[in-house]
């Protein structure tokens, strides 16, 4: 699907927009530092890099936030699934798990391309596999195929960590924090309202109906980056399987990706254990709240993908090291504030869920405010590997979202409600002696 052509001096297909990856000067071989792989010497590009709009922002972030619903949509929608595909309860918990190993097998061994192919060209074919795939899941009639198309949606969705870097190696160095944020409000936003409104569309029109309003979707964001998206060839061509190889290069030389991948696996294990949970919660005495009751809920907790934008902000203003601490006492905080929600038994039951609620925001401002500066952070380190070091952080700290929602069973299990927010509050605590005690990025 995707052939290797010759080596390129870091300039730029012709094409509606370009902008080059080299610099301005004389001459140059550029090797690839995590791979090994040298190209031969010719002119760089002396052209500049266009602005990035405002509305090509924008572009991405919709795009990133439309694509993310398709890996978080099947958690509430598998009840419904499982009996009309025939799955007892057992088999049913495949419905999500193969969706979101499929992303993993996408970061490692999708995202990677980014660094290999022609950015445009990867963008607008994976997007059409995405667009196939979630039909072909929404209109498969056995439980066998539409487990296969789940997996392989979850792989072509992996597209998202492609945008993200894109954008990023767009933006000039001092608006990089901004530009990642502003995209990552539109990730965040579409993993917080895929639940809610995978459950609303279901309860109106069947489970199926999200698929086919998620293929439309794709296609739609498909339209505008075929329109609007630069063309971008990566500086380096490295062979694919050196390529996938010096992951493991990347992530030994480099102690800033070890470091905001670990910080974003324990907040990405605080906020999954704490949505994975909640609407237990939420379910039960004295909120007693329906389906829908819960999706109102988490559009509430939504409101805190907008910290993306002045995390960003932050970074670029040289206070990442302030925001990083900041976004990690939250989640403390916000996870406290949770565990008070259940034992303040004297206050009225709206204020004991507005004090939920309010816990929600906060730890979604702190889980935003850390990938955000992680993301920034990664992304200065090696223009050359940027898709690499983009899939690298994302699949590690999608192991410590594995890990949330895999204590989430045994914390509810064995200490309810209090055991699972005490939880939230180490998983908190954890990142925040790493700020201490890490080093400085």
């Amino acid at each position: 699907m995707f052939l290797r052509e010759g080596c390129p001096s870091g300039a730029t297909e012709p094409g509606p927009i370009s902008f080059p990856a080299a610099s301005a000067g004389s001459p140059v071989a550029h090797k690839d530092a995590a791979s090994g792989g040298v190209c031969a010497a010719e002119p760089a590009v002396q052209a500049q890099a266009p602005a990035l709009s405002r509305s090509l922002v924008l572009i991405f972030a919709l795009s990133a936030g439309v694509i993310v619903t398709n890996l978080f949509a099947t958690q509430p929608l598998t009840a419904l699934i499982g009996p009309s595909l025939g799955l007892d309860l057992g088999m049913a918990g495949l419905v999500g798990t193969l969706t979101l190993l499929g992303y993993a097998s996408g970061l490692f061994f999708i995202v990677p391309l980014a660094d290999l192919v022609e950015n445009r060209v990867l963008v607008l074919r994976i997007l059409a596999c995405a667009t196939v795939l979630a039909a072909a899941t929404g209109l498969a009639p056995a439980a066998d195929l539409f487990l296969v198309a789940s997996f392989g949606l979850g792989a072509a969705c992996s597209i998202i960590q492609i945008l993200v870097p894109l954008a990023a190696g767009m933006a000039p160095e001092r608006e990089r924090g901004r530009v990642v944020g502003e995209v990552m409000s539109g990730v965040m936003l579409g993993i917080l309202l895929s639940r809610p409104l995978a459950g609303m569309v279901a309860d109106l029109a069947g489970w199926r109906a999200f698929y086919g309003i998620s293929c439309a979707a794709m296609a739609a964001m498909g339209l505008l980056l075929a329109r609007f998206l630069p063309r971008h060839r990566p500086p380096t061509r490295p062979r694919y399987g050196a390529l996938i190889a010096s992951l493991l290069t990347l992530l030994r030389e480099e102690s800033v990706l070890r470091r905001r991948a670990l910080t974003s696996s324990l907040v990405m294990a605080a906020f999954s254990l704490f949505w994975t949970s909640v609407a237990l919660r939420l379910a039960g005495p004295p909120f007693d709240l329906t389906q829908r009751g819960i999706a109102l809920f988490a559009l509430v907790g939504a409101a805190g993908a907008l910290a993306a934008p002045l995390a960003g902000r932050l970074g670029d203003g040289g206070q990442a090291r302030a925001g990083l601490i900041g976004g990690h006492l939250a989640i403390i905080a916000g996870s406290l504030a949770a565990l008070a929600a259940d034992g303040l038994d004297m206050l009225p039951d709206l204020l004991r869920l507005a004090l939920l609620g309010l816990s929600a925001i906060l730890l979604d401002v702190g889980g935003t405010t850390d990938q955000t500066l992680g993301r920034r952070a990664v992304q200065l380190l090696r223009p050359e590997a940027r898709g690499r070091l983009n899939g690298l952080f994302v699949g590690l700290f999608f192991i410590g979202g594995a890990l949330g929602s895999l204590v989430a069973g045994f914390a509810w299990t064995h200490g309810g409600w209090p055991l699972v927010c005490l939880l939230c509050a180490a998983f908190g605590a954890a990142a925040l002696a790493v700020d201490f005690l890490g080093g400085r990025d």
